[in-house]
Parts: C-alpha cells; sequence; structure tokens
C-alpha cells in the first residue's frame, strides 16, 4: 500500500508515505489514500494526534508522480488534491506533526506545510520547483504566506530554489532541526496526546480560525489550474519533466 497507517495505543497516529521507490512522489491512489487516512483520524476518537513522514532515507516527499500528466493531461482532481492535503479537504482538528528528511519538494511542500508542526532532519531539502515547469503550486500559494513573511513565501514560490534546513529555520516554516526526526515528532506527538483533547483540538481550531472558506479556496484553485493547464507551456514542462525523468 502507497500510503500506511499505524495506529498506536497512546492516541498517535503514524502516517507513512511509503514509496521509497520514487522517493515517495505521490501518485493518484497515493492522493487517494490520503484522503481516506485523514478521514479515519478524524473520526476516530482513539486518535489524537498524527505523524506524518516518508519512508527510507532519501525523501519526505519529491513531490507528485507527474509521469501521471502522460496518461490523464492532469495529475489529479482539485477534489483528490485538496482531500490528501491535512485539513484543507477534511475537516481535522487533531494536530498533525510533520516529520522531515531527505527531499521535501513540491506537494511535498504542500503536506509539510499543512501540518500543525514541523521537525526535520539536518539533511533536508525543500523547495517548490513547479514554476520553472510551467505548473503551479495552488494550494500552497495561498498558505504559504501565512506562515512565513509573504516576501519570503513569494521568494520560495517565484524563484523555484531549493533551500536547505538551516534557511527554513530562519524563515520561520521549521519548528526544529534535530538528529533523530521520526523519534523527535513521536515523542512531541506522545506529549500531545497525554493532554486533555478538547482543549487541544480547540486551541487547534482557534489558530486556523482566520483562514478563507474551503469551498471559496476550492473554487479559485480550479479555475487558476485549469488556466495554467490550458497553456503551451504547461504540457511542453510536463513533457520536458517526464522526458528528464
Amino acid at each position: 500500500m502507497s500510503v500506511l497507517l499505524d495506529k498506536r495505543p497512546n492516541g498517535v497516529a503514524i502516517v507513512t508515505l511509503d514509496r521509497p521507490q520514487v522517493l515517495n512522489a505521490l501518485d493518484v491512489p497515493a492522493k487517494e489514500r490520503l484522503g481516506a487516512i485523514w478521514q479515519d483520524i478524524a473520526d476516530d476518537p482513539a486518535v489524537r494526534v498524527a505523524v506524518l513522514k516518508g519512508a527510507g532515507s532519501k525523501a519526505f516527499c519529491a513531490g507528485s508522480d507527474i509521469k501521471e500528466i502522460n496518461r490523464t493531461g492532469r495529475m489529479v482532481s482539485t477534489d483528490t488534491l485538496l482531500r490528501a492535503i491535512p485539513g484543507i479537504g477534511v475537516p481535522l482538528v487533531k494536530p498533525v506533526i510533520a516529520a522531515l528528511h531527505g527531499y521535501c519538494i513540491g506537494m511535498g511542500m504542500t503536506l509539510a506545510l499543512h501540518c500543525d508542526l514541523r521537525l526535520a532532519a539536518k539533511d533536508t531539502v525543500l523547495g517548490y520547483p513547479e514554476v520553472k515547469h510551467g505548473m503551479i503550486s495552488a494550494v500552497s500559494a495561498m498558505h504559504l504566506g501565512q506562515v512565513i513573511p509573504s516576501a519570503r513565501a513569494l521568494e520560495m514560490l517565484l524563484l523555484a530554489r531549493n533551500i536547505s534546513a538551516d534557511e527554513a529555520m530562519r524563515m520561520g516554516l521549521l519548528n526544529a532541526i534535530v538528529d533523530d526526526v521520526d523519534a523527535e515528532a513521536e515523542a512531541w506527538a506522545s506529549t500531545i496526546a497525554g493532554y486533555p483533547p478538547a482543549a487541544v483540538q480547540a486551541t487547534k481550531r482557534l489558530a486556523a480560525f482566520s483562514r478563507h472558506s474551503v469551498e471559496a479556496e476550492r473554487a479559485e484553485i480550479e479555475a487558476v489550474r485549469a488556466l495554467v493547464e490550458a497553456r503551451d507551456d504547461y504540457k511542453q514542462g510536463a513533457a520536458a519533466f517526464i522526458k528528464r525523468g
């Protein structure tokens, strides 16, 4: 299975992107599986906190599996895309902690951005390469400036260059850089899971209260994606990326 779910007795759920042979790149089944997992976690009262991580030693997630453009012309529907992202398509008041290592690129960055806390190994490389291939990171374009200063957000999105964990930490994108990211993320999750869940969930809900309507975002993302994907430079960029890979 492309994404694994391990529910621990202490109320912590470990969600693992499990395609290490392709740097945990997300194909359509993986995104659909993620959406189902976030719904499961939201519905299960025994789960209090989730940790999202990537299998293998090289990557948290290297983005969407772009080879699927070859078959469909679009990697995934907007609904499937949003449901794969924690707290966007599926309402989720339970905290999610990202445990990052290696490549955290494109869709991987979008997943990490929408986790509530982000811990990273020293080797983590973060970036949004989409614009240089004629594509967009639609959801992150809307939200990255809410996490880091807008000028730094646009720098990441428009220059499409990768940054180190140290630089991400200076931007305020990370909570901490740690030696053993999986162990530290699980320790943080265990601590939070030990607190009264109503207070934890209310705190997360209030912290997210200023976000725009999800339905308005869904409509805008769909409109912008359709506009970009209709252009020749999108198709040429995708084809070049596939040929290179």
